[in-house]
């Protein structure tokens, strides 16, 4: 399908109705905002950040997957566009996805931040998004028919009517201030700053001896094991990586300002503790920083209470959902709360899952649709649930919903199934198959 650009649309004006409110610009709302607007919905993109990307970009983890499960693509779309148009853009090459033998991070992408940022902007803008960066949601209420909407920019407060919403936060800010549940895990995982070092070579380096300064260090608690990412002898593979996204900031609590803001301060922290230890040691005496995320980046924190809770069970057999909406393929990765490693569970061989919408819904009002790592779902389903890709995919069936329920004067949770279905594989999406008979149990697997 081709989207031919448009020209700059108009801010939105006080008191003006707009179809769709889509709050934040990561993975998810950059894509729902692209296809609610391709769907002929008037949309506002709104994005407390500079740029758009989210994680992707502000948080440093620039390899958004995954895509393709045991050899085949079960994610594409919006967001798959975005990301290997940026690739070839960049000159470089997607992995080989048929090698079903490598583990899954040998299979994420990697992108060009600046280019991949540069590519959303211009993909938001020719499909007629009016976007609005530096800009938080302030108020939200429904009205009974419609969405009363408060938006705090640089210039003050601005009060707008929507109706429907789609929260891309995270954090399901937009469900919370609008009074709807949420659910808060007790032991939250660890946010991670993301950071690259330089100035070694990692073949020269004498790991039993840095073990030793190491060893000290967490004795005398000048270090701490999470700063490394777990317990034990981890500086060697956390060296020959570089960092990158290893380091663990256990407790943070994602959903308010001042929780973000200790979040931040953890983070800079953490990283002058592993800056001072490193740099003294032996083979290190040249160690830089060569890359710090512009945010610590956020695992976990709040989630809907939903139509539906999906339990990592449920995540693992690969259920095919009466109403699912696309497929998330990742194994079950949990960072232990208290940063001390990662707890993984894979799908079996050739076995997919899939999201319903009703994960994505509230159960006290249907007009607002959640996409990306806030979909309702326990601890284990959202460790895998949350990434990069299943984002994207939520966050285009979310737009796409949400544009629909605008037209046609309805709940989202009553648009056809045929119509959002069609319209979704319209924009290249695609859509898990659902059988009349024994779809709740039959389980999921490759597409053909």
């Amino acid at each position: 399908m081709t989207h031919e650009p448009h020209d700059h649309p108009s801010s939105v004006a006080a008191g003006d109705m707009i179809d769709v409110l889509v709050v934040g610009g990561g993975p998810a709302g950059t894509v729902a905002a692209i296809q609610a607007a391709r769907a002929g919905a008037r949309t506002v993109l709104v994005e407390k950040n500079g740029s758009l990307g989210g994680t992707t970009t502000s948080a440093g983890i620039n390899f958004p997957g995954l895509f393709h499960a045991w050899g085949g693509q079960v994610i594409a779309g919006i967001g798959w566009d975005l990301v290997s148009d940026t690739v070839r853009l960049a000159g470089e090459q997607l992995p080989d996805f048929s090698r079903v033998d490598l583990p899954h991070w040998r299979l994420q992408i990697r992108v060009n931040v600046p280019l991949y940022t540069a590519v959303l902007s211009e993909a938001v803008h020719a499909a007629g998004v009016d976007l609005h960066l530096h800009t938080m949601l302030a108020e939200l209420s429904w009205s009974g028919s419609h969405w009363d909407v408060t938006l705090c920019g640089k210039d003050g407060l601005e009060h707008v009517r929507a109706s429907r919403v789609v929260d891309c936060s995270g954090d399901a800010d937009a469900v919370g201030l609008a009074g709807l549940a949420r659910h808060r895990n007790e032991a939250r995982q660890p946010g991670t700053l993301a950071v690259l070092f330089g100035g070694y070579d990692v073949e020269r380096l004498d790991y039993r001896l840095l073990d030793e300064a190491y060893d000290r260090a967490i004795a005398d608690g000048s270090i701490r094991a999470a700063d490394f990412g777990a317990s034990g002898h981890v500086l060697e593979p956390f060296l020959r990586k570089h960092g990158e996204n290893a380091i663990h900031l256990p407790g943070i609590d994602g959903s308010t300002s001042a929780g973000r803001t200790a979040a931040e301060i953890d983070a800079r922290a953490a990283l002058l503790r592993i800056y001072r230890f490193l740099k003294p040691l032996p083979g290190l005496e040249g160690l830089t920083v060569t890359y710090g995320a512009i945010e610590a980046g956020v695992r976990e924190s709040m989630t809907i209470e939903g139509v539906r809770r999906l339990t990592g069970a449920e995540y693992l057999s690969g259920r095919v959902w009466d109403d699912a909406v696309c497929y998330s393929y990742y194994p079950i990765d949990i960072h232990r709360p208290d940063g001390d490693g990662i707890a993984k569970t894979y799908l079996e061989r050739g076995r997919v899952a899939t999201i319903p919408l009703s994960t994505m819904l509230p159960r006290e009002n249907r007009n607002i649709i959640v996409a990306g790592r806030c979909i309702s779902g326990d601890q284990e389903a959202n460790s895998a649930s949350r990434v990069q890709a299943t984002a994207m995919a939520t966050g285009q069936a979310a737009g796409a919903a949400a544009a629909l329920a605008a037209r046609l004067g309805v709940a989202i949770d009553e648009v056809p199934r045929s119509a959002l279905r069609e319209l979704l594989s319209s924009n290249g999406a695609i859509v898990p198959e659902v059988e009349t008979r024994g779809a709740m149990d039959a389980p999921s697997r490759v597409p053909a």
